[in-house]
């Protein structure tokens, strides 16, 4: 088991649908792609955020604080998303957890295996105790994917924020290395 001191090492994790590899500057478009369609901004932005070409390179070029991967579809190689390990605690041996996927990689059980190969690294090669995560409450798909792979609600942040006219709540889950056995 790894002691985590950086991100520097970007895996290749292989399952059956998907593959997840490290990000390269040629990934940017199809990204911004991405991470414009209405589905991704309304459960993954600050309304406002402001997402360029030139942000998207120098963000998934170079980080070696988090480890950002980049989901593809294992037949035909399309980036479809995006899996993250960020938010390193030393003392704890924890990390925050998100996702997010486009419209061609949703529906097809691509997001469910990417998170359970994430999780899968985390805590059996970096050694991680306890991996969480915070979602929308009005995000249904993702709270069942997390669910799926073993994510437990441990909380929610009520209506912590006004999103498109409604107030929202923010879902907290999280996983302990014991509690990981591949992934349900």
């Amino acid at each position: 088991m790894n002691n985590v001191t950086d991100f520097s090492v970007k895996p290749v994790l292989t399952g059956e649908k998907t593959v997840l590899r490290p990000f390269t500057e040629a990934d940017a478009e199809v990204i911004a792609e991405i991470v414009g369609d209405p589905e991704v901004i309304r459960f993954t932005f600050e309304p406002g955020t402001e997402i360029t070409m030139e942000r998207l390179r120098s963000w998934y070029g170079s980080r070696t604080d988090r480890l950002d991967l980049a989901v593809t579809d294992r037949v035909t190689g399309e980036l479809v998303g995006e899996v993250v390990l960020y938010e390193w605690d030393r003392a704890g041996r924890s990390c925050t957890f998100r996702t997010l996927l486009g419209p061609r990689g949703r529906g097809r059980g691509l997001g469910t295996e990417a998170t359970r190969l994430i999780v899968a690294y985390g805590f059996e090669r970096l050694g991680l105790h306890r991996i969480e995560l915070e979602a929308w409450g009005y995000n249904h798909r993702a709270l069942r994917v997390y669910e799926k792979v073993g994510f437990v609600v441990e909380g929610v942040r009520r209506e912590v924020q006004l999103r498109d006219g409604e107030w929202a709540d923010a879902v907290l889950m999280a996983m302990l290395d014991h509690e990981w056995a591949g992934g349900g």
